[in-house]
C-alpha cells in the first residue's frame, strides 16, 4: 500500500517538475516584441466605439444550459440504441423512465418560457 502512494507521489513530482521546466523554457524562447496593435482587443477587425461591455439577459445562459443538458443526455441514448436488440426488459423500462424524465424537464422549461429567444 505504501509503495503505491510512493509511486503516485513520484508521478506527481515528475509532472510538476516537467511542467515547470516546460514553462521556464517557453518563457526563454518566446518572442518578446511588444506592440500597441498586438495589445488591442480583437473584435472582428472593427474599432470599438463607446463602451464595449454588453450584458446579456440571464435567459440566454439558461437557454445554453438547457441545450448542453439535452445534448449530453442524447449521448447517453447512443449506446442504448446500438444495443437495443440485446437489452433485457429491465433496461428498456429504465430507458423509458429516463426519457420520461427528460420529457418532463423539456415540458417544464417550455412552459416556463425559457425556450423563447426574445
Amino acid at each position: 500500500m505504501r509503495n503505491e502512494f510512493a509511486f503516485i507521489g513520484l508521478l506527481l513530482l515528475v509532472t510538476l517538475g516537467l511542467n515547470s521546466v516546460i514553462l521556464f523554457v517557453a518563457r526563454l524562447i518566446r518572442p518578446a516584441k511588444p506592440n500597441p496593435i498586438k495589445a488591442e482587443t480583437y473584435e472582428c477587425g472593427i474599432e470599438v466605439v463607446g463602451n464595449a461591455w454588453v450584458q446579456f439577459k440571464a435567459q440566454y445562459y439558461i437557454y445554453a444550459l438547457v441545450f448542453v443538458i439535452f445534448d449530453i443526455e442524447a449521448a447517453f441514448l447512443f449506446p442504448w440504441a446500438v444495443a437495443f436488440d440485446q437489452l433485457p426488459l429491465f433496461a428498456i423500462v429504465e430507458m423509458i423512465i429516463f426519457l420520461l424524465i427528460l420529457l418532463a424537464a423539456l415540458v417544464y422549461v417550455w412552459r416556463k418560457g425559457d425556450l423563447e429567444w426574445v
